[in-house]
């Protein structure tokens, strides 16, 4: 028996056109949670996984499989479905999974043969029989897994090409934030694989440096900040040569002893959620706004910075507290905040999440034609009626705010910052530089889907402006691999003076 799995692209997401590009390799995730499935495949399955994200596919010329599993975020559910279309047309059945399948069943089985909603471990085995016997049910409703019925990840499965590794350690989250919908996926209850299992997984990867997927690695009650020591502690014990980069909240910077394991553990670099700039954006953030009201946040910055962990600090712009001039607030707060690197995005009302409910009760999903529109929910492309900015407003602000954080006096003094205390700054030049890049291509992008599709008074764009935008994301592909020809350069000269 054949089994494809299959992890689809977005044109739309820069990352999946611009896979000759050196650098936007470290933009790369490996797609976990196939490899996993994979881990759960009886050995008599034949398994290919198929990341159109790492190269593009020639179906038609691959061998008839017997199942083909599909998974997809919500941006990748356009392109998950004309794959699925393919497939079912040549008579082989699909089966789809991932959080979007979960909160958008209905439609997912309009295009699919059977859909799973939730997390799959406790039925995967038991849809692998049923397809077997040409049995496949419509849906099979998993729930949350027993933490004992993760199994390692098939990282074997994969070729080379990708600059992390990845692997999950914990899964759910309290924090419930508006915005999210993990806690409605993977469940309020932070729940923790055997930190031995974790640590003899993490040794298997082949890739030196690992991305940790879990949403927020250290949780957030004493019990979590403990297990998370005792994970460090193993990881520091095992030696096993690798760095790794993490998702986290803020506190971890309240216990030095934390930090210190996490350093002796491999840790070169953390993501943590700020979102907003001001004290009237924090109430919109639920829990976390308890964790960032009130706190010294350049100082928490700089005691994780001060064990060589570089921060990259992630803003959500478009929150019904934020007006004209929060572009600049948010680039300067980053600065302030002493982050090596900032990652904004625009506030997105993605399916399952209270913000859904809210925005569409409200009327203010600006783009609805589903499921084409989907592909636009990358949180990269604003797709929602902002409170107090116009669509052309909030597209400047972005602008503005990439601008000015990604100026070329930005960039020199977080180089020097670095420099001057004593820590390479290649990787942190590096990222800001393709970061630069990529902000300039979306600035063209924004104008281009301003000017053509708002009219006077801001209607929503049609589905057929996707065309447009891929068009012009393909025509800057080039200029994006140029660029990273010379950051090779600028790179290669670093690696000299250090």
């Amino acid at each position: 028996m054949l089994l494809y799995l299959v992890n689809p692209s977005n044109p739309l997401v820069s990352i999946s056109l611009n896979r000759s590009s050196y650098w936007n390799r470290f933009r790369l995730w490996k797609p976990l949670g196939l490899l996993v499935l994979a881990g759960l495949t009886p050995a008599d399955w034949e398994i290919s996984i198929l990341d159109e994200n790492l190269a593009q596919i020639d179906y038609e010329a691959l061998p008839r499989p017997d199942l083909v599993g599909i998974t997809a975020f919500t941006s990748q559910a356009p392109r998950a479905y004309e794959i699925a279309a393919g497939f079912r047309a040549c008579g082989v059945p699909v089966v789809m999974g991932g959080i979007h399948a979960t909160m958008c069943v209905d439609e997912a089985s309009r295009h699919v043969d059977s859909v799973v909603t939730g997390e799959a471990e406790p039925v995967w085995t038991d849809l692998l029989e049923d397809a077997r016997s040409g049995s496949l049910k419509t849906r099979y409703d998993a729930g949350r897994a027993a933490m004992d019925q993760i199994v390692p990840a098939r990282h074997d499965l994969l070729p080379d090409g990708y600059a992390f590794g990845s692997i999950q350690t914990t899964r759910g989250c309290s924090l419930n934030c508006s915005f999210c919908s993990v806690t409605r996926f993977n469940g309020a209850s932070y729940r923790q694989r055997p930190v031995a299992e974790v640590v003899e997984e993490f040794k298997s990867i082949p890739e030196a440096r690992v991305l940790i997927v879990d949403d927020n690695l250290i949780g957030r009650r004493p019990h979590h900040i403990e297990r998370a020591k005792e994970l460090f502690r193993a990881l520091a014990e095992a030696d096993t040569g690798k760095s790794w980069i993490g998702q986290t909240t803020v506190n971890i910077a309240d216990d030095e002893e934390l930090l210190d394991l996490a350093k002796k553990a491999g840790c070169i670099g953390l993501f943590i959620g700020f979102e907003s700039v001001t004290p009237e954006g924090l109430p919109e953030l639920g829990k976390k706004s308890a964790m960032l009201s009130g706190r010294d946040i350049p100082a928490s910055v700089e005691r994780i910075r001060s064990r060589d962990i570089l921060v990259v600090g992630s803003f959500i712009m478009g929150l019904d507290s934020d007006r004209p001039g929060v572009g600049k607030l948010i680039a300067q707060a980053a600065s302030r905040y002493g982050v090596d690197n900032m990652n904004v995005l625009f506030l997105t009302p993605l399916p399952g999440t209270r913000l859904w409910d809210q925005l569409r009760s409200e009327g203010r999903i600006a783009l609805d034609a589903f499921p084409g529109d989907w592909r636009y929910y990358t949180l990269n492309y604003p797709v929602a009626r902002y409170k107090h900015l116009s669509r052309e407003q909030i597209i400047r602000e972005m602008n503005e705010c990439n601008g000015t954080y990604y100026s070329a006096t930005g960039i020199f003094e977080r180089m020097a910052r670095n420099l001057m205390a004593g820590r390479n700054p290649l990787f942190s030049l590096v990222s800001n530089l393709t970061s630069r890049k990529n902000s300039l291509l979306f600035a063209q992008v924004y104008e281009a889907l301003w000017q053509s599709e708002a009219g006077p008074d801001g209607a929503a764009m049609s589905p057929k402006t996707g065309f447009g935008l891929i068009d012009l994301l393909e025509s800057g592909a080039e200029q994006l691999r140029r660029a990273a020809a010379a950051l090779k350069m600028q790179a290669a000269w670093f690696f000299r003076q250090s």
